[in-house]
């Protein structure tokens, strides 16, 4: 896949391309890995990176949803939603300005990669075309991080991919680090980050920064 000038684009183009072909606010793609999200690949503006943030803290959100169900997950009013599903990241997300949330998965084949969050600053449903769209350009997604990906060494990340990407090595580092100090799963270690993330209102990033330059320590 290549830019109008003949260079291969950015994360960052990307999503900007997504938000723009379903004519949406703004866009993000998450990756992620078994249970757990991997981190943002990228963001199109301010407020999507606040929702992959806070997604990634808080575990919930359409993308979380969305790539565990395998199927688009869609919130038109996230205000008012005619269902509540979302406790910790819906009240911030709403204040940041998103008022409409849609996930869809990044799938090739039966794989998925993570998935696509496109938001907007007013409530209202896609309609049948926006829809149709962005799960086009939720399978044109996953391809070009596989592109991406292709040229890249075993077990390294794609220059390409790797400009926009926060991957958050620090906060799996954290995680290893609880799993020992509390004698719990890395997976439990990580829920628990979460939690003290959210009661102390920081990004779970930061948390995971202090615990390994050990100003934070869970007993």
């Amino acid at each position: 896949m290549r830019g109008t000038d003949g260079a291969d684009p950015s994360a960052a183009r990307l999503c900007e391309v997504c938000a723009d072909a379903v004519s949406m606010t703004g866009a993000g793609v998450m990756l992620m890995s078994g249970d757990l999200p991997s981190g943002s690949l990228c963001s199109s503006t301010p407020v999507s990176t606040l929702i992959e943030e806070l997604q990634y803290t808080t575990g919930e959100g359409p993308c979380v949803d969305a790539f565990h169900q395998g199927r688009p997950v869609l919130e038109p009013d996230l205000a008012h939603p005619d269902v509540a599903r979302w406790p910790g990241f819906s009240p911030p997300a709403v204040a940041a300005g998103a008022r409409a949330v849609f996930g869809f998965p990044l799938l090739i084949g039966h794989v998925r990669l993570g998935a696509l969050n496109l938001y907007r600053d007013q409530p209202g449903a896609l309609t049948d075309d926006q829809h149709s769209d962005a799960i086009i350009v939720a399978s044109v997604a996953a391809r070009t991080i596989l592109n991406f990906q292709a040229d890249a060494p075993d077990g390294a990340f794609a220059a390409e991919s790797a400009q926009g990407t926060n991957y958050r090595f620090v906060v799996h580092q954290a995680s290893g680090m609880v799993s020992v100090q509390l004698g719990v799963s890395v997976a439990e270690a990580l829920l628990r980050l979460r939690a003290y993330a959210f009661a102390h209102d920081r990004p779970i990033n930061d948390v995971a920064r202090d615990v390994v330059a050990r100003r934070v320590r869970f007993e």
